[in-house]
Formats: C-alpha cells, structure tokens, sequence
C-alpha cells in the first residue's frame, strides 16, 4: 500500500504561468538567435503561432516585453553574478532563463523571489542539460540574496 500523499493539485492559474514562463523562455531563445529586425511582428508572429489564443499567452508577452525593454542591464546582471563564466560560454537556453527569471527578481515584486527560482530551476530540468539546474540556481540565488525585499512574498506594485 503506498502511504505516500498525493501530490499538491496543480491550480489552473499556476499551469497556465508555467506555459506561459516555457514560451517566453521559448521566445527569449528564438530571439537571441535571430535578433528580428521588427520585433513587434516576431512577437505577434510567434504568439500567434503557439498552442493557445494569443490572449492566453499575455503573461508571457509581459514578460518578454519586461525582459527587452531591460536588457542591457538584465545582461550585466547575469554577467556580474556568473562567477567563473564568461558570458559568451552560457548556453543559449541556460541564458534566456536567466534573462526570464532575472527580470522576475528585479523588475517584478508581484512575484514571490523563490516562486521564480523555482520556477526557473524547473524551465532548467526540463530544457537544458543536467548540470544547468544548479548553474542557473547559483546565479539567481546570488541575485536573490542582493534584493531588498521578502524572499518568500510578492509585494504589492
């Protein structure tokens, strides 16, 4: 007889986050590759070409768009906090996780800090290679420790 609990039921609202975390990451890999010359129509292109409506997918177009209009200092962050790596040696699917969660943890306080570490370390598991989960939470709990607000709450913007 198996005594182990069953496990939390995934609410609907979280899925959803964690669909639209996995295409925005998508989307933050496609683009630093192509790097579009519009990239107003990439978006709407690429959104418009994913599982679900659009509008199912606005969270991840916040995201995206949070993560662009921040780039550059998005990008010294994680150089700043990738001790023992250059830059150009992140994997370009290790880096558009960070680049994801880094703008959770500086620009969004509506999101608790470990929600997106966690969350980022699963985007990891799933679509990188097996030693990325710990680089990628090495450089995010390093960021976490720097901020100047509760690890474990959202605050309200």
């Amino acid at each position: 007889m198996n005594t182990t609990p069953p496990p939390p039921a995934t609410t609907n609202k979280n899925n959803r986050r964690r669909q639209n975390r996995i295409a925005a990451m998508q989307y933050l890999y496609a683009w630093d590759i192509i790097r579009p010359e519009n990239p107003a129509e990439f978006t709407r292109q690429f959104f418009t070409t994913q599982e679900h409506p659009r509008a199912y997918y606005t969270f991840a177009e916040e995201l995206v768009h949070g993560v662009l209009a921040h780039h550059p200092d998005i990008d010294e962050s994680i150089r700043a906090y990738a001790q023992n790596w250059t830059f150009e040696r992140i994997a370009k699917v290790d880096l558009a996780i960070l680049r994801l969660a880094t703008h959770e943890l500086l620009h969004r306080p509506d999101i608790p800090p470990i929600v997106t570490i966690n969350e980022a370390i699963e985007l990891a598991k799933t679509y990188s290679a097996q030693d990325s989960k710990r680089f990628v939470n090495g450089i995010l709990d390093r960021i976490k420790n720097h901020l100047n607000r509760p690890h474990r709450e959202a605050l309200n913007p």
